[in-house]
């Protein structure tokens, strides 16, 4: 018989970190009244997403009662000292529990107990034989509740991302048990609770006594036998406040609740309560998600659509300003097959699922009819489908998907309908509710679904084609939209399309090459460890390596010793058996990866033909898909082989590589305008090597050995990422106060870097966003996170996205001008690929000086900086030639 399962919720600490995970978004967030909704919004998710991860049998929220608890009783200034509750959100808490109750969950308080009270009474009370009890929170106060029935989930980044307590993590992360946990906080104290603790003892040392005495008790009762030391003089001081402290910690597992757990069966949602609620709060699109056979006779049903079957079309029927859409039902619009198409303009909504339209010279003429403007949903995808076809598409102006990624970069799914819900439309169904997914996907049986869900489609372009340019015009991307993505959507179209050439007979050595390495390496472990075992196989190396050799632990998981990469190199130098694993591990993943993967990838021309996605990243910076050509790990040799498998299209021509040098580090030197940066790129020095002077008190340039050298490259890209000393030391193998020193010295050095640091994330914290050069804007909604690591995380964030940010505007606005200038100038020569700061061209031999000359004036002059940027080119027979 299944076991039943609790799921026990904190409604306050959930509230407050949903209120704080889109805090910076406060604004987008209200409803027609005037109403912040966004905690409300964000506790909506949550709590969907846990239901649907627990499929709970039993549910409850628990609430503070108020500001006074039975603890005020012996401790007044129990919680003093919290920041003043911040208007917005105390607003929405009467609200929350209407959200609860929607939901279909009980929700109770407990005059004089706090939430956790409620929560610890019930987990512990619940029959273990018939309950798994899991409880949800946003800190750690509960996880001395955990047991082998009770798991205590709390959440560590916004509302969506969680940490799971059991007594094995709990041992694994602390070295205690669940209930030491409370001894923890009588020792150390607890800041956000104003529990005092005892005075200089933090988390680590507590945690040690703990080890060796076991509890606050245990550890008065050994006192006298330690040695005389600060800590025990205020350990002997302040045992009144140690017991106190840890009474405070204490959860009460016998509060007096009036509630069982019989009473708070679930049984789904309460739509009779939900509905009303999501329309109060103008929740339109978890309205929309809502099951229509429940709803149908409640949510305002879709507005009517006509629409014509495209038959019989006239030269009449086709104008300017006219939107497009080209179905197709996978991602890989290379292959996919197009299975319908829809085109018009406000009431006018013609489709088709017969593909002799494509055929049609009136249909023809207006796709290739620069003069007739055109919106679509995807420029690029629509672009290379018609040109499967033979059409060239033209007179593209608008380009959906691109605007509403721009206004927002969490905007990038690749489902019209729901990127629609984040501006509030609703009058489209997304794809997945009429084709299906998986095995199962395809087109409905019904014609006319079909056909209405392409009208739809069309709809939806022109309804959202005004609000979000105004938007865009708001946030002064009007530039970034026409004069750089959408052209860069047409070049990047085109690149796709022409493909690289893979020559797949020297894949196919390689990966003979590859499998005769592997097996040499294999042979060697086997030796090293004097036995065999199975290599790829964790828990049998873990064996091995901590057990039969006796190599020191570094991590434990919960099924054995982790042999994770990150432990793999500390502990090299220990044994040559750990420089072999390694390097086995690289070798397996580049040929399973990139040699095998890359073979299935090849289309009949004999090129590979990966995908640009512009919408992904919250940088501007591209990716690559179907394949990933800007992940072959070029800094291993075996991974820069496999550019020896990337030619040109014959004999005749060569490959040419350009990327631009250090383009972060001039970008962080003309925004931070700090005056020595400047003059390094300025008189054209070596940064690093400038830096390591600076930094490292060297007063010639050739005293900067390589060392030195490494050490200034790890401390400039380290700064251009925000990085900490922690961070640094990792990188170079020092210790976090070498790091530090390296870091002080480094603003000590270059004023200017740190006045833009700190400037750029106190406008973060102002607004709520960053920008690049060109208005690309990043939200932050974690910048003002009381949480010290979450908050950490989007400062540095803050720091580094104006820097790479523009540096990919900055590349992108070359793409646009190199490919201007290879028309003017009717060079064969041809733009394939993009790959982070590094482009590729083929060309025939002869155009090389000049594409050089080209390419390299046309990137070095792309914008004005206050440094001046520069690019290094090579060329050869093969990609690996040429860089």
């Amino acid at each position: 018989m299944a076991k039943n399962k609790l799921l026990l919720i904190d409604g306050n600490s959930i509230a407050f970190r949903g209120f704080f995970a889109l805090y910076q978004s406060l604004d987008r967030f209200k409803n027609s009244s005037g109403l912040h909704t966004n905690a409300l919004y964000a506790v909506h998710n949550m709590l969907e997403n846990v239901l649907e991860r627990e499929q709970p049998t039993h549910v409850l929220v628990a609430f503070d009662a108020g500001k006074t608890t039975f603890r005020h009783a012996f401790y007044d200034d129990y919680k003093a000292g919290r920041a003043k509750t911040p208007s917005e959100f105390k607003e929405q808490m009467p609200y929350l529990r209407d959200l609860i109750e929607g939901l279909g969950m009980k929700h109770y308080e407990l005059d004089n107990f706090e939430a956790d009270d409620i929560i610890g009474t019930l987990a512990t009370h619940a029959n273990p034989e018939k309950f798994d009890v899991v409880v949800l929170s946003g800190d750690k106060d509960l996880t001395q509740l955990a047991t082998d029935t009770i798991r205590v989930d709390v959440t560590v980044k916004g509302v969506s991302e969680i940490e799971s307590y059991t007594p094995e993590h709990i041992l694994e992360k602390y070295g205690l048990r669940p209930k030491q946990i409370i001894d923890m906080k009588g020792l150390a104290g607890d800041q956000s609770d104003n529990i005092p603790g005892v005075t200089k003892i933090g988390e680590k040392t507590a945690i040690k006594l703990l080890k060796e005495y076991d509890s606050v008790e245990g550890v008065y009762e050994n006192i006298d036998a330690m040695k005389k030391s600060k800590m025990k003089e205020n350990l002997i001081n302040e045992k009144e406040t140690a017991l106190l402290s840890k009474q405070l910690a204490t959860i009460n597992t016998d509060s007096p609740i009036t509630i069982s757990v019989d009473e708070l069966a679930y049984d789904g949602k309460n739509l009779e309560k939900l509905i009303p609620f999501y329309k109060e709060m103008d929740f339109n699109s978890f309205l929309a998600k809502l099951d229509s056979s429940y709803v149908e006779s409640d949510v305002e049903e879709k507005t009517d659509i006509t629409y014509i079957v495209a038959t019989d079309l006239t030269k009449d029927l086709f104008k300017t300003d006219m939107s497009l859409y080209v179905e197709m039902l996978d991602d890989n619009y290379h292959v996919s097959d197009v299975v319908g198409v829809a085109f018009g303009y406000e009431d006018h909504y013609y489709v088709s699922n017969d593909l002799a339209i494509l055929e049609d010279p009136f249909f023809i003429k207006w796709i290739e009819n620069e003069e007739l403007s055109k919106k679509v949903f995807d420029a690029k995808r629509t672009t290379v489908a018609l040109n499967r076809f033979g059409l060239s598409l033209k007179g593209v102006k608008y380009d959906m998907l691109l605007g509403a990624y721009l206004v927002d970069s969490m905007n990038n799914s690749e489902d019209m309908a729901e990127i629609a819900k984040t501006f509030d439309y609703t009058d489209i169904d997304n794809d997945e509710a009429v084709y299906g997914k998986g095995a199962k996907k395809g087109l409905p049986e019904d014609d006319a679904q079909f056909y209405e869900h392409l009208a739809r489609k069309i709809k939806t372009i022109d309804f959202l084609y005004e609000p979000i340019l105004e938007e865009l015009e708001e946030k002064n991307q009007l530039s970034l939209f026409h004069d750089i993505e959408l052209p860069l959507a047409h070049i990047l179209g085109e690149m796709e399309m022409e493909g690289i050439t893979l020559n797949a007979s020297r894949l196919q050595e390689m990966k003979g090459e590859f499998a005769t390495r592997l097996t040499e390496i294999e042979k060697k472990v086997y030796e090293e460890a004097g036995e065999e075992f199975n290599l790829n196989s964790p828990k049998q190396l873990g064996v091995i390596l901590f057990e039969k050799m006796g190599l020191p632990v570094i991590k434990k998981t919960k099924t054995g010793y982790s042999t994770a990469v990150d432990v793999l190199e500390k502990l090299k130098g220990e044994s040559p058996i750990i420089e072999d694993i390694l390097a086995y591990r690289q070798i397996a993943k580049i040929q399973s990866t990139y040699v095998e993967g890359l073979l299935k990838m090849v289309f009949s021309d004999n090129k590979i033909h990966t995908r640009y996605v512009q919408t992904l990243t919250q940088t501007g910076r591209l990716s690559s898909v179907d394949p990933n050509l800007q992940n072959i790990p070029i800094r291993l040799e075996e991974g820069r082989k496999i550019r020896q498998a990337f030619v040109p299209r014959n004999k005749d021509w060569q490959l040419f590589s350009s990327d631009y040098s250090q383009i972060e580090l001039r970008v962080l030197a003309h925004i931070s305008d700090d005056e020595h940066l400047k003059q390094a790129f300025i008189e054209g020095q070596d940064i690093h090597s400038s830096t390591a002077m600076r930094v490292f008190g060297v007063e010639k340039a050739e005293d900067v050995d390589g060392n030195l050298r490494r050490q200034a490259k790890a401390v400039n890209f380290g700064i251009v990422y925000g990085i900490s000393d922690y961070g640094l030391s990792q990188n170079l193998g020092i210790t976090r106060k070498e790091a530090q020193t390296f870091i002080d010295t480094y603003f000590e050095k270059y004023p200017g870097v740190k006045d833009y640091m700190e400037s750029i994330v106190r406008e973060a914290k102002d607004q709520g966003f960053v920008e690049t050069l060109y208005h690309r804007r990043r939200y932050l909604p974690d910048i003002n996170s009381r949480n010290f690591n979450i908050r950490s995380f989007a400062e540095r964030t803050a720091i580094n996205t104006p820097i790479q940010g523009s540096a990919a505007d900055i590349l992108k606005i070359a793409m646009i001008k190199i490919d201007e200038r290879l028309k003017e100038e009717g060079l064969e020569a041809t733009m394939l690929l993009q790959v982070h700061d590094e482009l590729v061209f083929e060309a025939p031999k002869s155009e090389i000086p000049r594409l050089k000359e080209l390419v390299e004036e046309t990137m070095a002059h792309a914008v004005t900086l206050s440094v001046p940027l520069k690019a290094d080119s090579s060329f050869g027979d093969t990609w690996y030639e040429a860089k």
